[in-house]
Parts: C-alpha cells; sequence; structure tokens
C-alpha cells in the first residue's frame, strides 16, 4: 500500500494496528507525540516526588505518592509502545535530568525547551505542597482534555493505552481537588492558593501550543488529532472556571 493510499484510508477514519504497517511521515510524527507524553510524565513525576515530604499528614502523603508512582506507570506503558517501533526502553527514561528545572521567572514560548520532549509547564519548579495541589489540579485538567482527544487516536495500541490511563489521571485531579479544599480552610492557604493559581494558569494554558497549528493540520490528516489546539485550550478554561469560580479562585 503506497502512502497516499494510507493518507486516503485515514482520512476515512481508518485505524492503524502495528509498525509494520505505518509510513515513515505518520512514524514520525506518532514518535513526537509519544515521546512528548512520556518525557511530560516524567518530569511530572519528578516534580511532584520533591514535594511528597512537604505533605501534611500520611494521607496527602500517600496521595502525592501515588499520584507520582502512577505518572511513572502511564509513562511506561507510553513507552512500550514506543518500544514496538525500536525506542530502547532501558536507556530512554536515563537520557535526560527529569527533575531539572529552569528559573521560576523563565520566560517559555510553549515550545520545546532542552534536549527532551516535555511540555514547557514541566521545565518550571514547583514551590511547596500547595503550590504543588494547584499545579496538579490545572495540569490534571489539561491531561485529562488531552487524553480525551488521544484516545481516538488512529494508531489503535495508543489510543487503548490512553483510555486505560484516562481514569487514573481524573483521579489525581480529584485527589488535587480534596487537598486544595484542606489548603482553602485558613486566610493563609486561600491566599498561597490564590498566588498559585495565577502563577500557573498562563503556564498551564501555553502547553496547548498555538493556535492555527500548522502540525495539528499534520496530525489531522493522519487521524492522530481531531480538534485544534484553541477548542481544546477553550475547553480546559471553562472546566478551570467551572472548579475555581466556586471556590473563589477564579
Amino acid at each position: 500500500m503506497t502512502e497516499m493510499n494510507i493518507d486516503d484510508y485515514l482520512a476515512q477514519g481508518g485505524k492503524l494496528t502495528s509498525p509494520a504497517n505505518v509510513p515513515p511521515r505518520y512514524r514520525g510524527e506518532l514518535m513526537r507525540l509519544m515521546a512528548s507524553f512520556v518525557d511530560s510524565e516524567l518530569a511530572g513525576a519528578a516534580g511532584f516526588a520533591d514535594t511528597i515530604n512537604d505533605a501534611p499528614g500520611i494521607r496527602n502523603r500517600i496521595a502525592a505518592a501515588r499520584i507520582t508512582q502512577q505518572k511513572l506507570e502511564h509513562a511506561g506503558k507510553v513507552l512500550a509502545v514506543m518500544g514496538e517501533f525500536g525506542a530502547d526502553m532501558a536507556r530512554y527514561d536515563r537520557r535526560h535530568d527529569w527533575a531539572a528545572r529552569m528559573d521560576r521567572d523563565a520566560d517559555l514560548a510553549p515550545a520545546r525547551h532542552g534536549d527532551d520532549m516535555r511540555l514547557s509547564v514541566f521545565h518550571y519548579p514547583i514551590q511547596g505542597y500547595g503550590d504543588a495541589v494547584v499545579m496538579n489540579v490545572l495540569m490534571g485538567l489539561a491531561t485529562i482534555v488531552q487524553l480525551d482527544e488521544l484516545k481516538a487516536s488512529s494508531y489503535t495500541p495508543l489510543a487503548e493505552v490512553f483510555r486505560d490511563i484516562a481514569p487514573r489521571e481524573a483521579r489525581h485531579v480529584e485527589l488535587g481537588l480534596n487537598g486544595l479544599r484542606e489548603i482553602l480552610t485558613t486566610d493563609e492557604g486561600r491566599a498561597e492558593a490564590a498566588r498559585s493559581v495565577e502563577y500557573w494558569r498562563p503556564r498551564v494554558e501555553a502547553s496547548f501550543g498555538k493556535a492555527a497549528s500548522k502540525r495539528y493540520e499534520t496530525l489531522s490528516r493522519f487521524g492522530l488529532r481531531h480538534h485544534p489546539n484553541e477548542e481544546l485550550r477553550e475547553t480546559w478554561a471553562q472546566r478551570v472556571r467551572d472548579l475555581l469560580m466556586p471556590m473563589g479562585l477564579a
């Protein structure tokens, strides 16, 4: 089958199921998409791991540890799909310093920085438990929106992994909201949460990428994406408003 024939097949909603029937251009976009997810999960887990001991009480520490563990597991599940395309799984997660962060006030464009593929938001450092909780809620909501998009990916093995991961990422948001409600019970906690929302909100928003993205056009043509960046960003923004306004944080 020629690449043009596969383009027509994908344009009609066709699915691919094996590296053997994936054309080179499709493979390149698929690997980039997977690497971005894996690197972001590994960097996210490294950031949250540093805050586990800052969490108040055993229950909150268990929740923070569970989120960290499951982000590593999610990275491993997608990395296994990359391994079917020849990625060296044994070396991959040791290739970069996932805990490395840039300055808190760095002005990072919504693009890749450094030599890994993490989203730009994961280059910013987390400052303590309350900051981690707010970041987890805002980025967790973004991850759910992005997984809803990727669950319909034309590469079936990856779509199945994302459908498996999505409920656990949703649970991470619930755990974050529980922690946030506890933080908001004091004036000091409410002020800290408000500062963190102001800090993280634009940085998470930037993780959706540019409007009218040319790369989205390619991903859409291959059936790997179905909704443009600006539409996903607005879905996320509305969910943030719906959750945070009743808390007095939006």
